[in-house]
């Protein structure tokens, strides 16, 4: 029993002491075998995926396949200098189709890599997918320092694909990889096969234009500037990533300066794009199912490159002093005419003197009066050369001849019209002359104007019948339209020029902020399909990229200021008779107004500025900018001269800025909502053709109408007795051939636009104005001739130079060197060469001949009417 107990105890150590003896043998075992298994499995899969290296030959096409148990891989070297570049080009096809799984090419390079799949998948609109199976891609060349250098590039070739694809690699050097000056190189590109050459600026040449065209205008490609550097970005999905880039169809030009690339040298890219949506062309295929691969067909395009010097600083220098020496010439040749026309007044003036001072006359006047009494001194009548009285402080105390004569019979005395009648004699200017005493006139016309406001001031408010027979007679002449003061009168339109002053600075600050912005965009994103340029004559300065079409607007600022000085210097003269009560002056003549004519030659300055902010970027959003005050020049230019013969019932400078600024809203809700839409174009028209014929209304009737609701009723009793009782023609002959035109031309217009609506509105509603324009102008100088009036020389000088000058300035408007009605590629096909000094092209042309034009028409409406000024008002009439 002890032996037994004694036996177990020994035999439970040594069985302990075993067991810890082999444990670790047996881990260091199980991980042996570990080890094994997991070096046999990594051989196992060493086997199944084999790494081909081949040495690569340039301008051999290897045929290949390849698997996801295989890789390829391609050594290439080529020997770079840092004064030769050569470009480098891969090209892959697969020839197996509906793969699985794309082939993924990876280019290592000494400082770049590429890759890419093939078939390679490219996204149109609403995410359609195209597959392009033959790619051609351009290896970035890296600049390097060394005199001569050998780098190394490895094409890797792999798939996940389980069944063999086979493909074809071939890598060719670019001979013309480097673009020379005024050089043209044609090549192929397509989606899938971008091309992209080098350019070092030579000595000398600070600025250079590269011109990208074809003979095709579809596929859609994109034209881009980038700088040296990789990866260079040549694929239709990330080319608008860095650099400059336009769209184009035949024609594409972007100009580009030294000083934006700090390398001297950049690259020229062209991308094809999937699809021509971009440059205005159709979506051929529509996404029926998102998933399914849309085969695009053959999009390859040819084009042409050629980089041509840009003009120089002595160009810039010559275009700047072409334009100031044109519109310095104007200053020069007005102070001509007026010398001469002083030297021929003071000629005039002493014969007139000779003349009056003959010994007969002169001992008639010095000598007693017909009655044989002494005439009377000055200090009891006045001074007969300094003071006279004009015909409204005649009328002042009691009614003149012609008022009361027109309330019985509604026609001037008898006379027959459209018959001049003499001049009264200087006789009769004498007896007018000591009808009253002077020094209550005197003092009445040196009254504050501060003092005088129209609604407190209108001497006709409390005999609003008088309004009516006199404004209502058959023939009218100016002394009936003119009998209110003057001087509210005058005040009354002063207040033209202010308004349009106050309208012009908050207009034009905002303008030129946003213009500011608009080129600081393009600048910094580079895309040159923001602004609608003519980029085969943009010559850029500083950050304006078409400097040439900002500098041509000058002539507007230039060409107004001049007008606003003659305007002054009338103005001034004017006034100096009055203040020696010229008889000419106070009774004869067109009623001197100067308030609108200082608002036009404004309103001339404000278009120079705002057609300079528009060029700084030109597109659809800021064309109103170029047209806001043509509609202002056309409506003031009519409403002179409405009020011309119309002075006291002409339109006052609220009503009017009033209307105008309706215009223009409507101008921008056109340009807006305008395009295509037929609800929008059927408002516009009737509100169009209601408007006409409420102006024909207040026309025909000189505003002695009311607009109330018993309207239809006057209209009905009018057409009952003039049209059915009795068939009687209209009352204002004249008048009713000038409002049926206009409403034939204006009723024509309205259907136009309701037919074709046109996508430029600006333009249409611009159209609109100047038809109104030119046909009340037209209708003023017949009824002139035709009421016995002459036109001097001077003002039929400028009514043929101006109409000449519009002639030539309207053909180089037509010529359409860019327009916004279609896509930035489509616009690009207008785009011509600059055609005058190399700086100018025809739409700079256009804005020299049109601002000469303006001032030219300006001159016309200011100088037409001075035959009348010897005229007395009585004797002028109403049309």
């Amino acid at each position: 029993m002890l032996f037994r107990s004694h036996w177990k105890s020994r035999y439970k150590t040594i069985s302990g002491a075993a067991d810890c003896w082999w444990r670790p043998w047996l881990v260091l075992l199980w991980w042996s075998c570990l080890t094994q298994s997991t070096c046999g499995s990594g051989a196992l899969e060493e086997s199944k995926h084999l790494v081909i290296q081949r040495e690569g030959e340039f301008d051999v096409t290897y045929n290949d396949t390849v698997t996801s148990e295989n890789q390829t891989i391609y050594a290439f070297n080529h020997t770079v200098s840092w004064n030769k570049t050569e470009g480098v080009r891969v090209s892959v096809d697969v020839l197996s189709q509906n793969l699985k799984s794309p082939i993924l090419f990876v280019v290592r390079q000494k400082q770049a890599v590429l890759s890419f799949q093939v078939p390679l998948i490219l996204r149109g609109l609403y995410q359609r997918k195209y597959p392009y199976n033959h790619l051609g891609r351009t290896l970035c060349q890296p600049p390097t320092k060394s005199a001569s250098e050998t780098q190394y590039f490895f094409v890797d070739v792999s798939t996940l694909s389980n069944q063999g694809t086979n493909y074809q690699l071939r890598v060719s050097r670019v001979e013309s990889f480097t673009l020379q000056t005024d050089k043209t190189f044609s090549f192929t590109a397509s989606p899938s096969q971008p091309q992209y050459f080098k350019y070092v600026f030579p000595e000398g040449v600070d600025t250079v234009i590269v011109k990208v065209s074809s003979d095709m205008n579809f596929p859609c490609s994109v034209m881009s500037i980038q700088d040296i550097q990789c990866p260079v970005y040549d694929l239709d999905n990330n080319v608008a990533f860095i650099g400059m880039y336009q769209t184009m169809t035949k024609k594409g030009a972007i100009t580009v300066q030294r000083k934006d690339f700090p390398s001297n040298s950049f690259y020229v890219v062209v991308v094809v794009k999937t699809e021509d949506e971009a440059c205005g062309g159709p979506l051929r295929f529509y996404p029926l199912r998102p998933d399914e691969l849309i085969d695009a067909g053959n999009r390859s395009k040819i084009l042409d490159v050629v980089v041509s010097p840009a003009i120089k600083s002595e160009v810039y220098v010559m275009g700047m002093l072409f334009c100031l020496g044109i519109f310095l010439s104007f200053y020069l040749l007005t102070l001509l005419v007026a010398c001469l026309h002083n030297k021929r007044a003071k000629k005039r003036e002493l014969f007139e003197n000779l003349a009056d001072t003959s010994p007969a006359e002169t001992a008639s006047l010095l000598g007693k009066n017909g009655d044989g009494k002494t005439p009377a001194s000055p200090n009891e009548y006045g001074s007969l050369t300094d003071s006279t009285v004009s015909s409204e402080a005649v009328t002042d105390g009691a009614p003149s001849l012609d008022s009361a004569a027109s309330a019985d019979n509604y026609g001037y005395l008898g006379r027959e019209p459209f018959k001049r009648r003499p001049i009264l004699n200087q006789t009769h200017h004498i007896a007018i002359r000591f009808e009253r005493p002077l020094e209550n006139v005197g003092r009445s016309r040196q009254e504050s104007l501060s003092s005088i406001e129209e609604d407190d001031y209108d001497t006709l408010d409390d005999i609003n019948s008088d309004k009516n027979i006199v404004r209502t007679k058959k023939y009218l002449c100016v002394s009936d339209l003119s009998r209110k003061d003057k001087r509210v009168l005058s005040k009354k339109y002063q207040i033209y020029f202010w308004n349009i002053a106050t309208i012009a600075v908050f207009y034009a600050l905002p303008v030129i902020q946003l213009v500011i912005t608009y080129q600081t965009v393009v600048n910094v994103t580079g895309n040159q399909d923001i602004c609608y340029y003519n980029f085969m004559c943009a010559h850029p300065l500083g950050a304006l990229s078409a400097f040439n079409n900002i500098l041509s607007n000058l002539g507007y600022v230039m060409l107004g200021l001049l007008f606003l000085l003659i305007v002054l210097k009338r103005d001034i003269v004017h006034n100096r008779a009055l203040s020696c009560q010229d008889i000419n002056a106070l009774e004869c003549g067109i009623p001197k107004h100067f308030g609108l004519f200082y608002a036009m030659g404004t309103a001339l300055m404000m278009e120079g500025l705002l057609s300079a902010c528009y060029h700084v970027c030109p597109n659809y959003t800021n064309f109103q900018f170029d047209t806001s005050f043509m509609y202002m020049i056309a409506g003031l230019c009519m409403l002179k001269l409405y009020q011309k013969r119309h002075p006291d019932i002409n339109a006052s400078a609220y009503t009017a800025y009033a209307c105008l600024a309706a215009v223009i809203f409507f101008s921008v809700l056109g340009v807006v909502f305008g395009r295509g839409n037929t609800v929008f174009w059927i408002i516009f028209s009737v509100i169009h053709i209601l408007a006409t014929l409420l102006l024909s209304t207040q026309l025909y009737y000189m505003g002695r109408w009311r607009l109330d609701s018993g309207v239809l009723r006057r209209m009905v009793y009018i057409v009952y007795t003039d049209c059915i009782r009795q068939c009687s023609g209209p009352m204002y002959i004249d008048r009713m051939v000038l409002l049926v035109m206009g409403n034939i031309v204006n009723w024509s217009l309205a259907a136009y636009g309701l037919i074709e609506r046109p996508n430029d509105f600006a333009s249409y509603l611009l159209a609109i104005a100047i038809c109104n324009l030119l046909l009340y102008f037209a209708f003023y100088i017949i009824m002139k001739l035709r009421s016995g009036e002459r036109i001097q020389c001077l003002a039929l000088v400028c009514i043929l130079f101006t109409a000449v000058v519009w002639g030539f300035a309207l053909y180089f408007f037509f010529q359409g060197l860019s327009t916004w009605q279609k896509t930035p590629a489509e616009s690009r096909e207008h785009n011509r060469d600059c055609i005058l000094l190399s700086f100018f092209d025809d739409h700079d042309i256009w804005h020299f001949l049109s601002s000469i034009a303006m001032f030219g028409s300006f001159l016309v409406l200011l100088t037409m009417d001075d035959d009348l000024d010897t005229v007395q008002r009585d004797k002028i009439y109403v049309f």
